[in-house]
């Protein structure tokens, strides 16, 4: 039978315990020997604890012989010990390599599609748009260019204002915002501008009664005067009903903050329970739990006859947010936020994510850039021509 060669296992960690008259000696021994030992704890006077590799164990066994020392090897872990255990069941371990391999090469499959829309589009709808462009389970994720998708989809669907695609694990995960139809303006023939009902960039003016006054590239303030409620030329103009459509580069934006740090509440794992019956509004205790956690959660499982209270002791401890994580989650917020008050002919040209440490806590800002009509009629009470009236 051939030696067994603790050289090949640098994986494996023992837990060996010691017995030894000369706990001090035996340890400066392995240390003379090279021989690297971490976690050493005493027992009591003559035993001891340590944990070391296993390609030591030979040179530790050789040092207890010469030393009269007792070994017993009281805990194993490490691949070493898995490789060591299965060495000879060699279909065995290709068939959990075959089964890894394959398990690895199906999760770069898409599986699964979850559509989320609203109110007018249907799932059935983009599940039919996906299907035209390609995309469906049993598809390769390397074959999605998700910020390509969300493009065509926005292209192919005017009702659709904003699409997030993300793959995540199997799953391809479509969410989709509608646009909201603007409301019904009714119709009035009294005198009246065109004004701005917000701060903007003009981008172009469609004009179908009135006199323009703005230009595209001008900066306008909410109230101002885009579209005059008059026709004519220099002292022969009378006043009309205004009507128009300006076309302005507008900006949205929201902002959160959260503490930089956290008291997160972590269960250690330790539970006790009360088991009872009730009867007649009555508690009768099959196990009454001590619960002597200082802190705990408490979970009521009362859907048999035999019911149960449940306490989980937890400790507080303060943690640091993960500020990727955060302002990821926030933005989305956010973005959701900002896009449930657009109407449906709103376009968005530019979404901009900051985020900034301030002092104990952390803000992040969202600011949408989106072309809209800021047209708005405003009614005037036109001049009178006194020399008309002298007439």
């Amino acid at each position: 039978m051939s030696k067994f060669n603790f050289e090949k296992y640098k994986r494996g960690i023992i837990t060996i315990e010691v017995q030894t008259m000369t706990p001090e000696k035996f340890i400066n021994l392995l240390w003379k020997n090279g021989v690297n030992i971490s976690n050493v704890r005493r027992i009591d006077i003559t035993t001891l604890q340590l944990d070391a590799n296993l390609r030591y164990y030979e040179t530790i066994n050789s040092i207890a012989k010469r030393t009269n020392t007792k070994l017993k090897i009281i805990k194993r872990r490490g691949l070493s010990f898995f490789i060591i255990k299965n060495r000879r069941r060699k279909t065995l371990t290709l068939g959990i390599l075959i089964f890894i391999s394959i398990i690895y090469y199906l999760s770069t499959f898409i599986w699964n599609i979850n559509i989320t829309t609203e109110n007018n589009v249907t799932p059935y709808e983009i599940r039919n748009q996906l299907k035209d462009l390609g995309i469906a389970p049993a598809l390769r994720k390397k074959k999605i260019n998700v910020y390509d998708l969300e493009e065509k989809l926005i292209k192919n669907n005017s009702d659709i204002m904003w699409v997030k695609a993300r793959i995540e694990g199997v799953k391809l995960n479509i969410s989709i915002a509608e646009r909201q139809e603007p409301p019904n303006v009714i119709s009035d023939n009294s005198p009246c501008h065109i004004v701005a009902k917000k701060d903007g960039e003009i981008i172009r003016v469609y004009s179908s009664a009135g006199t323009a006054i703005v230009k595209s590239g001008d900066i306008v303030k909410k109230g101002d005067i885009l579209v005059k409620g008059e026709q004519g030329k220099e002292e022969a103009t009378y006043p009309v009903h205004a009507s128009a459509e300006v076309i302005a580069r507008t900006f949205y934006e929201e902002k959160k903050q959260v503490p930089i740090e956290y008291v997160s509440r972590d269960r250690t794992g330790k539970e006790d329970k009360n088991v009872y019956i009730e009867l007649f509004g009555k508690k009768i205790y099959l196990k009454k739990a001590k619960n002597n956690f200082e802190m705990y959660d408490k979970i009521s499982i009362d859907d048999s006859f035999i019911k149960k209270e449940v306490y989980f002791e937890v400790q507080e401890k303060k943690k640091k947010i993960n500020t990727e994580e955060v302002k990821e989650k926030i933005a989305d917020e956010l973005f959701s936020n900002i896009i449930a008050k657009l109407d449906k002919s709103v376009k968005i040209v530019d979404k901009i994510v900051d985020a900034k440490k301030e002092n104990d806590k952390y803000e992040v800002r969202v600011m949408l850039v989106v072309e809209e009509n800021i047209a708005e009629p405003q009614v005037f009470e036109p001049e009178i021509n006194e020399k008309e009236d002298k007439k």
